[in-house]
């Protein structure tokens, strides 16, 4: 990764930079505004490739101003393309964000910023930006499961801006305690992982004694961005997180894992959008005083609006780690190539790295209705899958979903149904797995749940008022869970040399688990990015054994500054 520094600050030396956006931090609710107004639109929008996340401010920018003064708007839509307006103020044209009243003249100014400074602030700078705001996440809740009451309790603060309108910046630090519900406590333990999060510590009360199941973590996050060639080319180098994909999952890349150093470079010419993204993660997440073992996952994504509304993608990642005299650091410059096919290089440097690749897209129709979908290859033998003798080497997943907005005409009610299924062993590896198989931090990097499971799941959003969100999510899965030492090819960490069955595999193979998931929520926007929300979780597992069966009935009530909703749906 020293050697990606370097050439990444050698572009920043060697070309005359020019303007680039910082990105909307990753927040389903968020997002999902930003492809209902793109539906809305019937074209895709300037700056926003979305199967690409996360979006740029820029981009999210330009699709509300275009949306703007569209006729026939309902009153919430308004409310949304102002907010978002708001939100991205250093990029908009349309603005409504003049605060009615600022705090000792000085914070809150602005609407969407509790600090705010620009070049008309300024004597002797022109084109700086630069936001403060604080995040503050506060929660308590009632699981009858758990031994201790859940809660969560966030404070942090982050910053962004840009500078002499060349450089752009991001950086957000917090910290937190929180007593999860009871099977995220499972996850917790069984993987020595806290979702979405890095190292973590059993949480002490102010007394100093240690809190069953409590967890204290500091999240931080960070990058700048520029482009090398003004329209073209951009670059991004931080610490954060990307992903792929326009559905509620990803099969290729998700946000589920802990944030990773990366270097990110991305080439948007005529209609053609091309993402190189090189990563260094991290193979395990328990053990404290110690190194952890470093792993290389590097990624192709080529975007392609093959009409206005019409989008196809292809996708392709290797991972690896290097066993170097215990210091597994060895970085392949060969994968640093921006335009080859992983699979050729790896075959031709002797090497049994792990390749994925897959296809994505997405058909916006009607101005109402959205069809996406994934498809993902981690090995495939045709002659094995016409057989169709369940050989365990075939390792696909897919996924096929559809967006309907404003249902039955009804204004700001929207539907997202969604299929995914992931065949057994898929995305896993062999030889010290946890270098090469499709983790970071012991967390899955695509969906959640890992692999050999089938999943759908509905999303229903309903807007009555500006201010006003209710949301239903509804999921049902059937998966083969691992157990008693038995590799079934759900948990995706494991080696899978140690496979029980070479052939005769089939999704939902091993101890059998039935899952459903339940989601009310009730959000209600006091002022700009200050949500309380009322959430009701109602979560079934059923398996073949009594003792990994859990039924949540969970209640929670949250107050949250700047930032999204903290989900545990797995």
């Amino acid at each position: 990764m020293k050697k990606i520094f370097l050439l990444a600050f050698s572009f920043l030396y060697i070309f005359h930079l020019q303007a680039q956006s910082t990105f909307v931090p990753f927040n389903t609710d968020y997002y999902h505004l930003v492809d209902r107004y793109e539906i809305k639109k019937g074209s895709f929008a300037e700056h926003l490739f979305t199967a690409m996340k996360p979006y740029s401010r820029k981009g999210v920018a330009a699709l509300a101003d275009s949306m703007i003064l569209k006729q026939g708007l309902s009153q919430v839509d308004r409310f949304n393309l102002i907010y978002l307006l708001n939100d991205n103020s250093e990029w908009a044209d349309s603005l409504d964000n003049k605060s009615k009243k600022a705090i000792w003249n000085r914070f809150y100014k602005t609407k969407a910023d509790l600090f705010r400074l620009k070049d008309n602030d300024l004597d002797t700078s022109k084109d700086f930006d630069f936001h403060l705001n604080p995040v503050l996440h506060l929660s308590v809740g009632n699981d009858g499961n758990s031994q201790k009451r859940p809660f969560t309790n966030t404070r942090g603060a982050e910053i962004r801006g840009m500078i002499a309108r060349r450089l752009g910046f991001y950086s957000y630090i917090a910290e937190n305690q929180a007593i999860f519900p009871f099977y995220a406590q499972q996850f917790i333990t069984d993987f020595q992982a806290v979702p979405y999060e890095g190292f973590w510590k059993t949480y002490k009360d102010p007394t100093g004694t240690s809190i069953t199941n409590g967890v204290d973590f500091l999240t931080a996050r960070g990058y700048i961005s520029f482009d090398i060639i003004k329209k073209y080319v951009s670059l991004q180098f931080g610490y954060d997180k990307n992903a792929y994909g326009v559905g509620y999952r990803s099969l290729q890349l998700s946000d589920f894992a802990n944030n990773y150093t990366f270097l990110k470079l991305n080439t948007k010419i005529w209609k053609f959008n091309y993402s190189n993204l090189y990563t260094q993660m991290f193979s395990e997440s328990s053990g404290t005083n110690r190194l952890y073992p470093k792993k290389y996952v590097m990624f192709h994504h080529l975007s392609l609006n093959l009409t206005d509304n019409l989008n196809f993608g292809f996708f392709e990642s290797i991972a690896y780690g290097r066993d170097d005299l215990y210091r597994d650091d060895t970085f392949e410059l060969a994968y640093l190539n921006p335009i080859i096919f992983y699979r050729s290089l790896e075959q031709n440097m002797g090497s049994q790295d792990n390749s994925i690749a897959g296809i994505d897209f997405k058909w916006n129709f009607l101005k109402q209705f959205q069809l996406y979908g994934q498809l993902v290859i981690d090995e495939l033998v045709i002659s094995e899958v016409r057989a169709g003798n369940g050989w365990w080497a075939n390792k696909q997943a897919w996924q096929l979903g559809f967006k309907y907005i404003d249902v039955l005409n009804i204004p700001n009610l929207d539907l997202q149904v969604e299929l995914n299924t992931v065949r057994p062993f898929t995305y896993t590896h062999f030889d010290k797995p946890r270098l090469s198989n499709y983790t970071h931090f012991s967390q899955p990097l695509a969906h959640p749940l890992g692999a050999n499971f089938r999943e759908i799941l509905a999303i229903l959003r309903y807007q009555p008022i500006p201010k006003l969100s209710l949301t239903a999510k509804v999921f049902s899965t059937k998966m083969g869970r691992d157990w008693d030492g038995k590799n079934w090819g759900s948990d995706i960490l494991l080696d899978n040399t140690t496979k029980e069955l070479e052939y005769g595999n089939r999704v939902g193979q091993g101890v059998a688990t039935n899952l459903t998931f339940i989601d009310l929520t009730a959000s209600y926007q006091l002022k700009h990015n200050l949500f309380i929300d009322l959430k009701q979780v109602i979560r079934n597992q059923q398996t073949d054994f009594a003792s990994r069966n859990y039924n949540t009935n969970y209640t929670a009530l949250s107050l949250r500054l700047n930032i999204q909703q903290r989900l545990h749906e797995f």
